[in-house]
């Protein structure tokens, strides 16, 4: 369901032709979801979804905490 929910935000996205989008750590908070697994299926749903638009060019994961940061640093997408 993780995963469905980046994909039908990115559907939308390149359907209105948007050349960003930013994403907060999805059903990390108050649902629990944990933090690695769901960074892991974020960036690897993103990843997939944008290889082939050519309207989406950045995607903006914002971090609300150093372990959030630390945790999309650790799948190759922070700076």
């Amino acid at each position: 369901m993780l995963a469905s929910a980046y994909r039908s935000s990115l559907e939308l996205a390149i359907k209105e032709g948007l050349h960003s989008v930013a994403f907060p750590a999805i059903s990390t908070g108050i649902y629990g979801y944990p933090l690695q697994a769901a960074t892991a299926i974020a960036v690897e749903t993103v990843r997939s979804e944008i290889a082939n638009s050519d309207s989406v060019r950045e995607v903006v994961f914002a971090c609300f905490s150093p372990k959030a940061l630390a945790a999309y640093a650790a799948e190759g997408v922070a700076d």
